[in-house]
């Protein structure tokens, strides 16, 4: 199944499948009651530490991603219930960065996919 990135502030569509926020703080702006989304795994979010440092710049991103992964390692059971979906549907990762190809959602889309080519590969 197919894994897209969205901004959480754009429109809901039939396509995104099930939807998971991936911020590990709730958007600004935003009421909970107002969003579309199927579950927040805050759990698999980068930590605070490493947040903060990235700041969202794009010339951290690679390091960042290196990071961030090396801390996903630590996360069994959150990466462990998002692959269960990805498994089974579309799942779209929704974060409230400006630019999602350099958040946290990308790096997850980038993992799973690298996941999903060792699977092929074995």
């Amino acid at each position: 199944m197919a894994i897209f990135i969205k901004r959480i502030y754009d429109v809901p569509e039939p396509s995104d499948g099930y939807r998971v926020l991936v911020d590990r703080l709730w958007p600004r702006g935003l009421r909970k009651e107002d969003a579309i989304v199927d579950l927040w795994l805050k759990d698999i979010s980068p930590s605070v530490e490493l947040r903060r440092w990235f700041g969202q710049e794009p010339e951290r991103f690679e390091e960042f991603a290196r990071r961030y992964e090396a801390e996903l390692q630590s996360q069994p059971e959150a990466l462990a219930k998002l692959q269960e979906r990805v498994d089974i549907q579309e799942v779209t990762l929704l974060t409230s960065a400006r630019a999602p190809q350099f958040s946290a959602a990308q790096v997850l889309s980038d993992y799973f996919a690298r996941a999903k080519l060792r699977a092929k590969a074995s």
